[in-house]
């Protein structure tokens, strides 16, 4: 397969000039196409801002769900079918502002789906708020006299709350990029990838500049099986981490946990639907 396999030739692409998340759709369908994943076979689960117009731009089923929200349709339809490959796409603002509650309970959920998150460190569709992962000091049209909230650490609430895969990528760096996405994909359980990713127009303080000189590589010697070590080394500042954080492949999928699944393998889409049941459970009294 080739990345333009995933392309839509017809789609009117919103995003401005520049916009990390340019690199981040090309990187996606690289990635795609070399785990030869037939878009038929996959689906996008998004909820708002210019993160979640990804799945517009790219061959594959899409349900578009509610600010924050995108999280729990995708557990449903990964439940519903755990033949497909499913990605939620979002961005800080969506997943872990208005998504929070949804990030930290699918973490312990486990549902084996890829979490890819768009992280600018700003409000991009709403022009140009400060995000749950803006920095200290961070001046906007809101926050006049510059942020003074703690930023958001995903990679740290997720290690803390034992994530099956912790990862963070940088969208100027693709080779390395598509190889994370590849590894998160493959891996069977919740997969988390916080993405930097330059705002080219409401963030002028993390470029794309910034990102390269603010981000080095996690050594080839890091145990991603180390937790402790890993949360101590997503909880660095100042200079930012890039890699697979940590791995826990020993975790029972939610799917697997179904007591639908306990007997019965086949997919609920594809068992028989009894009429007859559904009205009598609907005319009880319980």
């Amino acid at each position: 397969m080739k990345p333009r396999d995933f392309d839509m030739p017809d789609a009117d692409v919103a995003w401005c000039a520049g916009c990390g998340n340019l690199a981040i759709l090309r990187s996606l369908k690289t990635a795609l196409a070399e785990l030869e994943i037939q878009p038929e076979n996959l689906v996008f689960v998004s909820g708002i801002g210019q993160a979640g117009k990804l799945p517009h731009y790219i061959k594959g089923n899409v349900f578009n769900g509610l600010h924050g929200r995108s999280l729990s349709p995708a557990t449903g339809i990964k439940a519903a079918n755990p033949e497909l490959t499913v990605i939620d796409v979002s961005g800080d603002g969506c997943m872990y502002g208005e998504g929070g509650n949804h990030f930290m309970h699918t973490i312990r959920r486990n549902p084996d789906i890829t979490n890819l998150v768009h992280n600018n460190m700003v409000y991009g569709l709403t022009k140009g708020q400060a995000s749950p992962t803006s920095q200290r000091d961070f001046n906007t049209p809101l926050q006049v006299d510059g942020v003074f909230l703690e930023p958001f650490n995903p990679l740290a609430v997720a290690i803390a709350l034992n994530a099956s895969f912790v990862a963070r990528a940088f969208s100027g760096d693709r080779k390395q990029t598509i190889e994370i996405f590849k590894s998160a994909i493959e891996h069977k359980g919740y997969a988390l990838v916080d993405i930097f990713q330059p705002c080219v127009t409401f963030n002028k303080v993390n470029t794309r500049n910034w990102f390269r000189e603010h981000t080095y590589y996690l050594e080839d010697d890091h145990d991603p099986l180390d937790r402790n070590e890993a949360f101590r080394r997503a909880t660095e500042t100042g200079e930012y981490p890039l890699g697979i954080f940590y791995k826990n492949s020993k975790k029972s999928t939610f799917e697997e946990n179904l007591s639908i699944y306990q007997e019965e393998k086949t997919p609920l889409f594809q068992r028989k639907f009894h009429r007859g049941k559904i009205q009598a459970l609907m005319e009880s009294k319980r």
